[in-house]
């Protein structure tokens, strides 16, 4: 997990992001509000999604070392029940994110538990849990902003850390990729680099050299913006042409389109 973030860092994200989302939600006029980046749902789906989705992941990391999907975080997350009132729902969300607070900063960073993404390059324990419950977050954060009309960018030090996250935990897999091998690079204005490379053998993702310079080993599209624009466009909230596109474009449009095996 190739990330300068430790778990106190993360556990800090998290609390910054929550309440930034707690904000916006208190200054929604309505929670019937449709959110244009998550289609079909309103603004109470999205409270409900990321409250109750703090709650599954503090019970997963709480039962430790598991090889399927605790039955007890299942049927919590199923039967999770959001207050209407205001006053309440700000207390549901802050309990919720202190209690996925509580079990991270109890298992400590190294301890395993069950995670969706165990064909990837993520590993599947605590700060891998921390790591994404920070971009989960900030990007419905997001949403919540855009949703009331007034989007603001990712903190820089959420999205550097975005883009290499995405990269090594939702794209990366052991799955075939089925058409011609590739390679995409990502280039963060004034940070980072990194190569995703799809093959027969799935997809492996690594930070390039500063510069983002490979010599005569090009990549086949190159995406570049700033880490928030990446990341906002990695969860397809913001199209391509939001950000400098070099090579083929059709390459991105089949890695959005595919469905590896799990």
């Amino acid at each position: 997990m190739a990330t300068t973030l430790d778990l106190s860092d993360l556990l800090r994200l998290i609390d910054e992001r929550s309440v930034a989302f707690r904000s916006a939600v208190a200054s929604a006029p309505s929670l019937d509000a449709r959110v244009p980046t998550c289609p079909e749902w309103t603004l109470s789906d999205l409270v409900r999604h990321l409250g109750g989705g703090d709650r599954f992941w503090a019970t997963i990391v709480g039962t430790g070392p598991s090889d399927t999907l605790p039955e007890r975080a299942a049927a919590e997350r199923a039967a999770v029940a959001v207050p209407h009132e205001r006053e309440a729902l700000s207390a549901w969300l802050a309990e919720s994110t202190g209690l996925l607070l509580s079990a991270l900063r109890e298992a400590g960073p190294e301890r395993g538990c069950w995670t969706w993404w165990g064909a990837s390059q993520s590993p599947q324990n605590a700060a891998a849990v921390a790591r994404h419950r920070v971009q989960e977050t900030a990007v419905h954060t997001y949403d919540v902003q855009v949703a009331l009309g007034g989007p603001r960018a990712l903190p820089e030090d959420v999205a550097l850390d975005g883009v290499d996250e995405f990269l090594s935990t939702c794209c990366a897999t052991t799955s075939a990729w089925p058409h011609q091998p590739a390679a995409f690079d990502f280039h963060a204005v004034g940070g980072a680099s990194w190569r995703l490379t799809v093959d027969g053998d799935g997809a492996r993702s690594r930070r390039l050299p500063a510069g983002g310079a490979e010599g005569r080993d090009r990549a086949g599209v190159s995406v570049g913006g700033t880490a928030g624009d990446l990341v906002l466009y990695l969860y397809d909230r913001v199209p391509s042409n939001s950000l400098r596109i070099d090579g083929d474009p059709e390459l991105l449009d089949l890695l959005r389109a595919w469905e590896p095996e799990e």
